[in-house]
């Protein structure tokens, strides 16, 4: 199938590594014009580049702390002065913040709360009046699959997960009547920076393919996902092929989550 993204316009959140730099490429190399926010200058412009050679059109790097109002909405006025709307919102923002309860501060939980939902919430709510103007629209909500099945020590990402999940159901239902597509898609164990920042941790002599085969081995493919594996279900979900899928949290997860 080949997936058509030519004059649309992609903005995604947390777009200068790991899966959100993949998602922002694929959509690119499918004719998209995409813009990437992050809070880092020096991997947003490697990002940048690297979009650039995928999709041989526009591309944008802000930097952007997206838990802060005023950068959120001034990282915003830059995309639309460039490329005039936004089609396409990904979600991609977040990190995994996880111990046992004991260890988990109030402050902790609404943190990872505000990145992962209020200030998406609040992207969405920014980025929809004109979907609904055009009644064309996707939002790509990226959760992860211990929102549905979540295990011990996972407090506060379970929640946040759980409760983006729930968002995206809620406004696929909200949004229907313009054609604006709401999906959530529920990350398993792929490579991501993640990953790598786990691995620079463990101090091991091990490469790092050696370091994940054992953790690959708990998927029932036998293996860790790859990136561009997530990019490419979120490009199906961006496009015109998906015209009937909205409310839906699919795994991308080789098969681990046992929830559906």
């Amino acid at each position: 199938m080949l997936i058509d993204l030519k004059g649309r316009v992609a903005l995604v959140t947390g777009g200068s590594t790991g899966l959100g730099r993949a998602m922002a490429e694929r959509f690119a190399a499918s004719g998209a014009d995409v813009a990437i926010l992050a809070r880092n200058p020096e991997p947003l412009a490697a990002a940048e580049a690297a979009i650039k050679k995928a999709g041989g059109g526009n591309a944008m790097a802000v930097a952007c702390d997206i838990t802060d109002a005023a950068a959120r909405d001034a990282a915003l006025a830059q995309v639309m002065a460039r490329f005039g709307r936004v089609d396409i919102l990904v979600n991609n923002a977040g990190a995994s913040q996880r111990g046992p309860i004991e260890t988990v501060s109030r402050a902790g939980m609404v943190a990872d709360m505000d990145l992962k939902i209020f200030a998406a919430a609040e992207l969405i709510r920014d980025v929809v009046p004109g979907m609904k103007e055009r009644r064309w629209g996707r939002v790509i909500n990226v959760s992860a699959i211990i929102g549905k099945a979540p295990d011990a020590g996972s407090i506060p990402t379970s929640l946040s997960r759980a409760a983006g999940i729930a968002m995206t159901r809620a406004l696929s239902r909200e949004f229907a009547p313009w054609n604006i597509l709401v999906n959530a898609l529920c990350v398993g164990k792929i490579k991501s920076g993640q990953w790598e920042r786990r691995y620079a941790k463990s101090g091991s002599g091990q490469s790092y393919e050696e370091f994940l085969a054992p953790i690959g081995e708990t998927v029932p493919l036998g293996r860790i996902g790859e990136a561009e594996e997530f990019a490419n279900v979120a490009c199906f979900l961006a496009s015109d092929a998906a015209s009937y899928v909205t409310g839906a949290a699919i795994n991308v997860d080789g098969g681990l989550c046992p929830v559906a």
